[in-house]
């Protein structure tokens, strides 16, 4: 339940060409930490240009937080993409409605995440394709360094160099 499908060390390296192997039409996206630094409103360095491609790709897209619309809803205005504000990951709730309004399949999806125990247990929970990311930069609470210290067995040991 803790392992991701595959991981990769930014989402940057994650091509179309690799998530037409998987079978991935459609991607349920974390904000902290994935394609961003936590609580920073500006998208890190090449995820905008990521963003168009997948776009350009005809990949359709789903920002899925767990955090509130305050935070969540300028930053998926400003990429372009529909969000799912207080998803409650790990459970399937948000990635549900994400799915509907995306109108794809199970099958279909993947999420991308750096957590173990919201991103990758959510994304197996509900039956989906999961891509870890390393997190950009670790938080400093408490309750962060210790859910980092309890994740280190699940994180992959070999991230690939795409």
């Amino acid at each position: 339940m803790f392992r991701a499908t595959t991981a990769v060390r930014s989402v940057c390296q994650i091509t179309p060409d690799m998530l037409r192997s998987m079978g991935v039409e459609g991607l349920l996206l974390d904000i902290d930490n994935t394609l961003t630094t936590h609580d920073n409103p500006e998208p890190a360095a090449g995820v905008e240009a990521w963003i168009a491609a997948m776009k350009a790709a005809g990949i359709r897209m789903r920002l899925v937080s767990n955090n509130h619309p305050p935070r969540v809803e300028p930053f998926a205005a400003r990429l372009g993409i529909p969000c799912i504000c207080d998803s409650r990951k790990p459970l399937s709730d948000g990635f549900r409605r994400a799915m509907e309004s995306m109108e794809l399949p199970k099958e279909r999806l993947c999420v991308i995440g750096d957590q173990i125990f919201t991103d990758i247990l959510g994304a197996n929970w509900f039956g989906v394709k999961s891509i870890y990311v390393p997190p950009m930069e670790l938080e400093t609470t408490a309750f962060f360094k210790c859910k980092r210290f309890l994740e280190k067995p699940f994180i992959p040991k070999q991230i690939k160099e795409r």
